[in-house]
């Protein structure tokens, strides 16, 4: 008998209703509430939860614990169970380098199925939850996720909903596809392996009175996200000579320019003054989060430029640390991304 059905063989009704059903007629058709079994002495639990769909194995099972009929949820035309509302839910919103769990209580989980950056759409995930009886619940965008890492989780608040209002999930979703080249609400961009161009300003470095401390931990940071850096040159602090191996790494076709030090606002700072000499795009100079609020995030042609400065030595986490995955991941910084990252972008003093 299929979910459609009632134990008369009378069509689908129009509304959902509760109706008792023999077992044996109860395939394919979801429990109205918990089933229980009790073992004396041994074992008192749930055998099946609320909103189970009835299989032919089931049947022994049930008849073990003392039942004959069952009542079951009949779903209207207008109507769907919370299972089948997850389910298309998450195949609406999520795209590409995702994975969606089976029905699990009602949830359906979306995730990663490799390494890279997770894109999630506010604007989309708040229209969705603005909608009454359903939740998304998802990570913010551009977190780095792990391949087996969940992005997101969708379910329905009642065993079961309105059918338009997931409807109304699916037509926004596809809304935003169209609006966007394609790219579903959630997805995961991987990152691309870089081939990075690092050069070292100071004149105390150039000149070997102190050690280099920004390649170390440049390369490892570089390298978490399956770049390398291809070669790290070193300049004084004199401005044709930063720009000289500005142009020597974009002859050399890197994919990205890192300059470390002379990034603050002392005179014997160059990096700025070359990074747009040698006919950067800025797209920033300076950023509102902290610490690395004197980074410097530039374009030659579709080549990124970023000048580093000195907190990337010695601060766990900076503003490279969230905008070098994107970077990564082939995302386009501008402005905005900028302007946003001062709101929860205090990290100082950060545990």
């Amino acid at each position: 008998m299929t979910s459609g059905s009632n134990s008369t063989g009378s069509a689908t009704p129009s509304a959902t209703r509760l109706t008792e059903v023999r077992v044996e007629d109860a395939v394919g058709l979801a429990l109205a509430h918990d089933l229980t079994r009790i073992v004396p002495g041994e074992f008192k639990g749930r055998l099946f939860r609320k909103g189970h769909v009835v299989r032919e194995e089931d049947i022994p099972e049930l008849h073990k614990i003392g039942k004959a009929h069952i009542y079951v949820l009949q779903l209207g035309t207008a109507d769907l169970h919370e299972d089948e509302a997850a389910q298309r839910m998450a195949a609406a919103a999520g795209g590409a380098g995702l994975a969606a769990t089976e029905p699990s209580e009602g949830k359906v989980l979306l995730r990663a199925s490799a390494g890279g950056l997770a894109r999630v759409a506010k604007p989309f995930i708040d229209d969705v939850n603005g909608i009454g009886q359903l939740a998304m619940a998802t990570l913010t965008d551009c977190t780095v996720v792990r391949s087996g890492q969940t992005i997101a989780g969708t379910r329905v608040i009642p065993l079961v909903v309105e059918r338009e209002r997931v409807e109304r999930v699916e037509a926004a979703a596809a809304v935003w596809r169209e609006a966007h080249g394609g790219a579903a609400p959630i997805h995961v961009l991987p990152f691309r392996p870089l081939r990075v161009g690092l050069v070292t300003t100071g004149g105390e470095v150039f000149s070997g009175l102190i050690e280099d401390k920004f390649g170390p931990v440049v390369r490892a940071r570089v390298e978490a996200f399956g770049s390398a850096v291809v070669e790290q040159r070193f300049s004084p602090d004199d401005s044709e000579a930063i720009v000289r191996e500005i142009r020597y790494f974009l002859e050399l076709g890197v994919d990205l320019i890192l300059i470390t030090g002379g990034m603050s606002v002392d005179p014997d700072d160059r990096t700025p003054g070359a990074i747009k000499q040698a006919g950067a795009r800025i797209v920033s100079h300076g950023t509102p989060m902290l610490p690395g609020s004197m980074l410097m995030m530039a374009y030659l042609g579709d080549t990124p430029v970023m000048g580093l400065p000195g907190g990337v030595i010695h601060d766990k986490f900076t503003v490279f640390d969230v905008l070098l995955p994107r970077v990564c991941a082939g995302v386009a910084i501008e402005r905005n991304d900028i302007v946003q990252l001062g709101y929860g972008g205090l990290f100082a003093d950060r545990g």
